[in-house]
């Protein structure tokens, strides 16, 4: 973090600086920088690199680094109204529109403005990640013979042997192919088991990513209701039955926005529904490696206890460690795979070799538990804090739920209260919240929030930001 802000700080110091020079002009020399801003010679050279990449400096190997020329023509404005036509032509025939509304993950990927508390972040602050052990199996994986190869299609035997054991049960490397991340995986896997226009059954609330996979590939989505033991089966069983749909998608461990754990005598149910209905269940298994310290022992994945293959699960990485650290697994048995490998071949071709051999010396390294424990702890911590600060300084927001694993609360607001206006309160007030409306795939039955723990700093800002919420309740409950 220190090194990543010096050379930002470093950017903006050269950028005010050359209108010193003319246009062709040499700046100094990198240890004069050095020098000067007393800082390292990989900031300088980040820093330069950055201004390059706006096109203000131009580098020169061996020469330095020279003021950049301006441009001498301007782009010619174009027309692209055209695209309207030519857009809704396209879709005119679609059973199901095929635009689609990506502000619901938008809202967790976005940075906020500087000095916006972040309670939407969808990932782990960059101090909770274990950035020292990446950049270590990084550097390992690169030095590896063969490193820089095509790996197999269905990626390294052994990362998916690993993944594999992860899951549990019967479940075999064979079963298992890479692919470059959840969301990949679940667009992989929905365009594998629906054709467009098809209904597609999801957990309502759920993810608003998995409603904008479904929509952006001509799907339906039926919401079928969760409560705090997960999804209902009877429910379920009316959706299969009067949508004729083949794919149930969900979230049975520490589920999202809910945190709701699919309760141990709804397991079987699920899947004798989904058989029995000719169906497919899609298990999203996103963060089991980021259960709480005080979680106690984790049911297995619904895979590891599907004999006949009605499961297709996706499990990640990414959640765990960085959101550039894109590597995840799907796992099926039967002709499906065939059918999830092609798709995956055609799309993406591959997950680059070097990232699955930094991931496979990820979770070889002693760093790998160590991390996991602390990540562990952490949370429960930060999750105990933002749980306290709510119901000390917020009690008209209701929290049927406090999870045991995740990085966030999801909490219900008072009858009648303006999603939106909260919504947009809370970012005058300096902390930015994720609204409830885009995890409904129908009409909500009531406002909620999304409040993240896992993307701030510490304690110390949940505790601020909490305050800061207060005033924007005030202001507009």
């Amino acid at each position: 973090m220190q090194e990543r802000s010096s050379v930002t700080e470093l950017a903006g110091r050269l950028r005010q600086e050359l209108d010193r020079y003319s246009p062709g002009g040499k700046l100094p020399s990198s240890r004069a920088l050095v020098e000067r801003f007393r800082v390292s010679p990989v900031t300088v050279s980040r820093a330069l690199a950055q201004l390059a990449a706006e096109g203000l400096v131009v580098t020169r190997p061996g020469a330095g680094a020279f003021r950049a020329r301006p441009r001498t023509t301007a782009a010619a404005a174009g027309d692209t109204s055209w695209q309207e036509v030519a857009l809704s032509a396209d879709g005119a025939g679609d059973l199901v529109p095929r635009s689609v509304d990506a502000s619901g993950v938008l809202v967790s990927l976005a940075a906020p403005p500087p000095g916006v508390i972040e309670f939407n972040g969808g990932y782990l602050h960059p101090s909770l990640q274990p950035e020292r052990a990446m950049a270590a199996a990084l550097s390992r994986a690169g030095r590896r013979p063969g490193a820089w190869g095509r790996p197999p299609m269905e990626g390294l035997p052994e990362l998916r042997e690993w993944f594999a054991r992860g899951i549990g049960g019967a479940v075999t490397a064979a079963e298992v192919l890479v692919t470059s991340g959840g969301q990949s995986a679940l667009t992989t896997a929905l365009r594998a088991l629906a054709p467009p226009g098809a209904p597609v059954l999801v957990e309502s609330p759920t993810y608003p990513g998995m409603l904008a996979i479904a929509r952006a590939a001509g799907l339906r989505p039926v919401p079928v209701p969760v409560d705090a033991d997960g999804v209902r089966p009877a429910l379920l069983a009316d959706a299969f039955r009067a949508t004729g749909a083949r794919v149930f998608i969900c979230q049975p461990l520490f589920q999202n926005p809910t945190g709701a754990v699919l309760a141990p005598e709804r397991r079987g149910e699920v899947l004798r529904i989904a058989r029995e209905a000719g169906g497919f269940v899609v298990e999203d298994d996103f963060v089991r490696r980021l259960v709480h310290e005080d979680a106690g022992p984790l049911p297995r994945p619904l895979a590891a206890d599907d004999v006949d293959g009605v499961v297709v699960h996706v499990g990640s990485l990414t959640k765990a460690t960085s959101p550039s650290f894109r590597v995840s697994a799907l796992a099926a048995r039967g002709p499906v795979l065939e059918r999830l490998r092609a798709i995956q071949v055609v799309d993406t071709f591959f997950v680059p070799r070097p990232l699955q051999e930094a991931a496979l010396e990820l979770v070889g390294s002693p760093a790998w538990p160590r991390h996991l424990r602390a990540v562990s702890a952490e949370l429960r911590l930060r999750r105990d804090a933002m749980t306290a600060a709510l119901r000390l300084r917020l009690p008209e927001l209701a929290l049927p739920h406090v999870p045991s694993g995740g990085y966030h609360l999801w909490l219900r607001l008072p009858d009648g209260a303006d999603e939106p206006a909260l919504t947009a309160a809370a970012l005058r007030a300096g902390v930015a919240i994720t609204p409830g409306r885009p995890y409904f795939s129908a009409e909500p039955p009531a406002g909620h929030v999304r409040l993240s723990f896992a993307a701030v700093a510490g304690t110390g800002e949940i505790a601020e930001g909490v305050r800061r919420l207060r005033g924007a309740c005030d202001e507009v409950l």
